[in-house]
């Protein structure tokens, strides 16, 4: 059995309860259906935990975000040039840690941010590396990296003390003692003489007056062991310490390292000879000690007969110590002599000695000194004349 509506369309539909069809027109059949409603949150979702989950892993991610951000700034910060406009000076004190040197190189502008230099800085010196005390030259815009490899390296400024041969222990001291860079007190009993070694000593800045004095003493004592191994054989000399005693006295008596072996033979050949040595310069150590003889003092001829244990005029033999210290030029001298005759040395005018077997020679050497001596004060004394007054 059909159906049959207006349009010409048939739809049918099934009834509800006897399972009969039950036709549909073609309006109702397009009208859509009931849509089912979405299922409910769940109480779970909604959870404060989850809320807090939520926020604590955005947070995470922030910090991880702002970390990154901060340590490409410390690195970079780290890397690049810094701020000095030019070469600068920068003292690291003794016993001071990363956090002082730091702040101290921001307050000198060595450095943009003291805490990104201490940061970075502790991490590199993981491996037990310290900053070494002394005093730096920061090169113009040195970057923080730059700054801490010169602290660790120990490269400071190197300073020079410089002692001459022929120096007194005491004027030794005092010139140590002036020095302006260096520190602390110098002993109160000063070693002996002839002890200290002359030389150029170099250190840093914060190194004690002690300390140099030491290296001094050391330098000296290895020095006189090593050249009295090395002796002549026949020498008229004991002991290491006559040879230092004597290398004082021919050190004292030129300044020409040309002259020293000779001069050294004339004492030689008067210690073999039972002579008198007859040094002036034992007298000025006599009469005046370690102080030396003021620039404006003459050696008269009173002065050659003063009993002083070290006027060689009076004594026979070697004075009871050194006069001065000498370097070592003059102990290689003394060591290893000349192979000479000569028993007499005078200035000769020039800068040298005139050197002599005899007595005879040596007064005609003596009379030439003299006569040179008298030709220059007489040619000073006509410049002065000519010269205008003031």
């Amino acid at each position: 059995m059909s159906d049959t509506n207006g349009s010409g369309d048939t739809q049918f539909g099934r009834g509800e309860g006897n399972g009969r069809i039950i036709p549909k027109s073609a309006n109702e059949a397009l009208r859509p259906e009931k849509v089912p409603l979405p299922p409910r949150r769940s109480r779970k979702a909604r959870s404060q935990l989850v809320i807090f989950l939520n926020f604590v892993m955005t947070m995470i991610v922030l910090v991880t975000i702002a970390a990154a951000a901060v340590f490409y700034y410390a690195i970079d910060s780290y890397e690049k040039p810094g701020p000095l406009v030019a070469n600068t000076n920068f003292i690291v004190r003794s016993g001071a840690g990363l956090n002082e040197i730091a702040a101290s190189l921001e307050r000198n502008n060595a450095v943009t941010d003291g805490r990104v230099f201490r940061a970075l800085s502790s991490i590199y010196l993981e491996d037990g590396t310290t900053l070494k005390a002394g005093e730096y030259e920061l090169k113009a815009n040195a970057s923080m990296r730059e700054i801490l490899e010169l602290l660790k390296s120990g490269k400071s400024i190197l300073y020079s003390v410089s002692v001459p041969e022929g120096l007194t222990v005491k004027q030794i001291f005092r010139r140590l003692a002036d020095d302006p860079v260096l520190e602390g007190d110098l002993p109160a009993d000063l070693p002996a003489e002839g002890t200290l070694m002359p030389d150029t000593y170099k250190f840093s800045r914060g190194t004690k007056r002690a300390d140099i004095l030491q290296q001094m003493l050391t330098a000296q004592k290895a020095l006189v062991e090593q050249i009295w191994e090395k002796r002549d054989d026949d020498l008229p000399i004991a002991t290491p310490e006559e040879l230092v005693t004597l290398a004082s006295i021919v050190e004292k008596e030129t300044g020409r390292a040309d002259e020293r072996p000779r001069v050294a033979s004339v004492f030689i050949n008067r210690l073999e000879k039972n002579m008198r040595l007859q040094s002036d310069p034992t007298i000025i150590y006599g009469l005046f000690g370690g102080d030396g003889k003021p620039s404006d003092r003459a050696i008269f001829q009173s002065d050659l007969e003063k009993e002083t244990p070290y006027n060689t005029y009076v004594i026979k033999g070697l004075p009871p110590t050194p006069i001065a210290n000498p370097g070592r030029a003059a102990l290689e001298a003394v060591a290893n002599p000349s192979r000479t005759t000569d028993l007499y040395f005078v200035a000769d005018g020039t800068g040298g000695h005139a050197f002599a077997e005899s007595l005879d020679e040596h007064n005609e050497n003596v009379r030439r000194w003299r006569k040179l001596e008298a030709e220059k004060a007489a040619e000073a004394a006509k410049e002065a004349e000519a010269a205008p007054a003031e």
